[in-house]
């Protein structure tokens, strides 16, 4: 009971944060914080878990029992840990409390029901890193979405209510899809499952007990329900061209927002490929490698040409986070160790690298109030100790050695050039190792431009350096993504025991 015992944890967190006055609000809301991410390193030290958990392996801190008894499909609480879900956690605990400090500064309405809802948001995303039952995945899954949509809508800019709708909207029809997609493969199995198990039903798929749905073959029925799963999840990513919610979200969120939804929300959808497609349909994953292998290449392209294009210096990053998860997906189609160990330790590390982006934008945006390239100019002798980290955490987007983007980035590149499944895969990966010359050319253009020279900005703002509250989340995270950089064992060995069955379906190597 130790993982409901933390999103209880997380929950009550919430609801006290809510009440709480809110002269006080962001201290106790940080101070709460505290617990999930003491809970989420406890979990960590005594992790036993070993193996994939939908392919048979020992789920850590398991625990299942009945919730509802319907009939033919039962649903069942059931929740653990593997290494595959245990870093996502991880990167949850750290990244909340270090939004929640981040939001010290700008957040100055409604204060307490701001904090609340970022609590209540990370007990959602806590049960979709966790859920091992279709059904209650599912509630986390659009759980998460009430709070971000909250957020963005009513603490954002001035198009903050267009950005929220347009999340929302794309959100609610992208899960309908997947919905009907995995439901339609759970009729297909008929009486081989009894509930809603992922585990379960990965083992029928697996045991080639899909025997279609009416007039629809079993194949037909696979390949139809892989795609609209896909497409489900495709939005989340983003993934081309169903990305276009994303910068609109970004700009528009404020600074703690943007942090979380960059450096989490977006790995649901990468998790869920994951956990869904890559596993439980890994024969048509396969099928299907080179068009999903395109959509990631494209992605990595297409988002950082319109990086380069973009004046707004969160609309960058927030372009740049697509072109990175494009290089997620082309790891996971390459079906190899490196190649899937390697997107899911790229999960993780992109999370700390774009929460750093946007939150040190989000510093220089309160010194400065405007994020446009051409207002800002040498900043650097003004915010020295922000601008050195903002520097820092674009060579880690870059893939600088010894920075977690390096790894996750080369462990991508070695797994994908090793792929025996993917036709192509040289041509496929040396056409995204393009895409870090653009990262390169966009970030150190808009740097040059923003943090050297001499010093104009055309506001009436007196630029100076930023509180210690501000500054010691940027700190924090450059901290960890050094660790990572440096010791990726931290996170990769029990990222490449879980992923090492879902490989040998695929026969990789």
């Amino acid at each position: 009971m130790l993982i409901e015992t933390l999103m209880a944890v997380t929950l009550v967190a919430a609801l006290v944060v809510f009440i709480t006055p809110e002269a006080y609000a962001p201290q106790v809301a940080f101070v709460l914080s505290l617990l999930p991410l003491a809970g989420g390193l406890w979990l960590w030290s005594g992790f036993d878990g070993s193996g994939n958990a939908l392919l048979g392996g020992n789920v850590a801190f398991e625990s299942q029992f009945q919730w509802i008894a319907l009939e033919p499909y039962a649903i069942n609480w059931h929740v653990g840990l593997d290494g595959v879900s245990l870093p996502l956690l991880l990167l949850t605990t750290v990244l909340v409390p270090l939004a929640i400090l981040s939001a010290w500064t700008p957040i100055e309405e409604r204060v307490s029901q701001f904090y609340g809802l970022i609590l209540f948001l990370e007990t959602g995303l806590l049960g979709v890193f966790t859920a091992l039952d279709f059904f209650v995945w599912f509630v986390f899954w659009e759980a998460v979405l009430i709070p971000m949509y909250l957020l963005i809508g009513v603490w954002g800019g001035p198009r903050r209510k267009y950005a929220a709708i347009k999340f929302f909207v794309y959100s609610q029809v992208g899960s309908l899809v997947m919905f009907i997609g995995f439901v339609a493969l759970l009729f297909g199995l008929g009486d081989s499952v009894s509930s809603f198990g992922m585990a379960e039903i990965t083992q029928a798929l697996h045991a080639g007990e899909l025997s279609g749905l009416g007039a629809v073959g079993a194949e037909t029925l696979a390949l139809f329900s892989f795609i609209a799963i896909f497409f489900g999840f495709a939005v989340k990513v983003p993934i081309f061209p169903v990305h276009t919610w994303l910068p609109d979200a970004h700009v528009e969120a404020p600074t703690p927002v943007s942090v979380l939804l960059a450096g989490v929300l977006l790995k649901m959808g990468t998790y869920a490929l994951l956990r869904f497609n890559f596993t439980m349909l890994y024969d048509v994953a396969i099928t299907l490698a080179v068009p999903i292998a395109a959509f990631g290449v494209v992605s990595v392209i297409y988002g950082a040409l319109l990086a380069l294009a973009q004046q707004d210096l969160k609309r960058i990053v927030a372009y740049s986070s697509i072109s990175s998860m494009g290089y997620v997906i082309l790891g996971l189609v390459a079906f190899t160790v490196y190649g899937i160990g390697g997107a899911t330790f790229q999960m993780v590390a992109h999370g700390l690298i774009s929460g750093l982006m946007f939150m040190a934008v989000g510093v220089i945006y309160n010194a400065t109030h405007t994020r446009m390239v051409g207002d800002i100019s040498g900043i650097a002798d003004r915010m020295p100790i922000t601008v050195g980290i903002l520097v820092a955490a674009a060579f880690g987007y870059m893939g600088l050695p010894l920075m977690a983007g390096f790894a996750g980035e080369f462990l991508i590149f070695l797994g994908a050039f090793q792929s025996t499944v993917l036709p192509g895969a040289p041509v496929f990966t040396a056409i995204a190792m393009f895409g870090i010359v653009i990262v390169a050319g966009y970030l150190l253009f808009a740097m040059q431009r923003t943090l050297f020279g001499p010093y104009r900005l055309d506001t009436d703002y007196d630029v100076g350096r930023a509180p210690l509250h501000d500054v010691a989340p940027l700190f924090v995270l450059i901290g960890l993504i050094i660790v990572l950089g440096v010791d990726p064992d931290v996170f990769f060995t029990m990222i490449q025991d879980a992923v090492d069955p879902v490989v040998e379906l695929g026969g990789g190597a």
